[in-house]
């Protein structure tokens, strides 16, 4: 049975200026990848209402899963929540539930829940709140849609909330073997290796070390026997 997919939607002006450089695809990547969630694709979108609309539309008809990244804290270009009801086509509104914890959160930090924080909690009708330990201000769930901030270190703590709800299958396992052989030299055989474990992933990613070109021959699958035995194969075809 295949694993389920994924797809990452990252949402801000921030990340397409080159201003703010984007840490939580890198983490999500490696976090689905240990749980057999097998992640297929990632979408980088402006803050642009439209744009995170229909993106969010399309990624959740075809994957699992949809986690998104950034534009729900409390200034004005924070519009992802707003979007995502949008594109649900449900209302949204602040929440009792996301209202309360933002309240007993200020109150602790002497600070006063004014309208902009309280934009935070502002959740889509029918969503499930996501728990946030690091600032309180909740993510949230809506169908296979999992909302969460951008701030790498609220993002992860979201992501340990949620990914164990979720079901997966088995883990992608790696190999890799290192060759100071230039990629035109082994393309051929390489290319046949490949058709001969359809099953498997099989990349290669260049590297040049001291004026020599080499490539870093990686295979991908989650049966670690067949890994083992493709490996074998592939030393074997390329001794050292």
């Amino acid at each position: 049975m295949p694993n389920p997919t994924a797809a990452m939607l990252v949402i801000g002006d921030e990340i397409l200026s080159g201003r703010t450089r984007d840490a939580n695809m890198h983490y999500l990547a490696g976090q689905l990848t240990e749980m057999g969630i097998d992640l297929k694709e990632v979408r980088v979108v402006s803050d642009d209402r439209e744009a995170i609309i229909t993106s969010v539309q399309a990624l959740s008809a075809n994957y699992a899963h949809v986690f998104t990244s950034g534009g729900i804290g409390p200034t004005h270009d924070d519009i992802t929540a707003d979007c995502i009801a949008a594109a649900f086509g449900v209302h949204i509104d602040v929440r009792a539930d996301a209202r309360a914890l933002l309240q007993a959160h200020y109150d602790r930090s002497g600070l006063e829940l004014n309208a902009a924080r309280l934009r935070m909690a502002r959740i889509p009708d029918g969503a499930e709140l996501i728990d946030n330990p690091v600032s309180t201000a909740p993510g949230f769930s809506l169908g296979n849609v999992h909302v969460m901030a951008g701030v790498p270190s609220v993002f992860t703590a979201m992501v340990a909330s949620v990914l164990p709800k979720l079901t997966g299958g088995a883990p992608l396992l790696s190999r890799t073997l290192r060759l100071f052989k230039a990629e035109g030299d082994i393309a051929g055989p390489l290319g046949a290796f490949a058709d001969a474990y359809p099953d498997l992933s099989v990349g290669s990613y260049p590297f040049q070390k001291d004026g020599i070109y080499g490539s870093n021959i990686v295979v991908r699958g989650s049966d670690p026997e067949r890994l083992d035995m493709a490996m074998a194969n592939l030393e074997a075809q390329f001794p050292a």
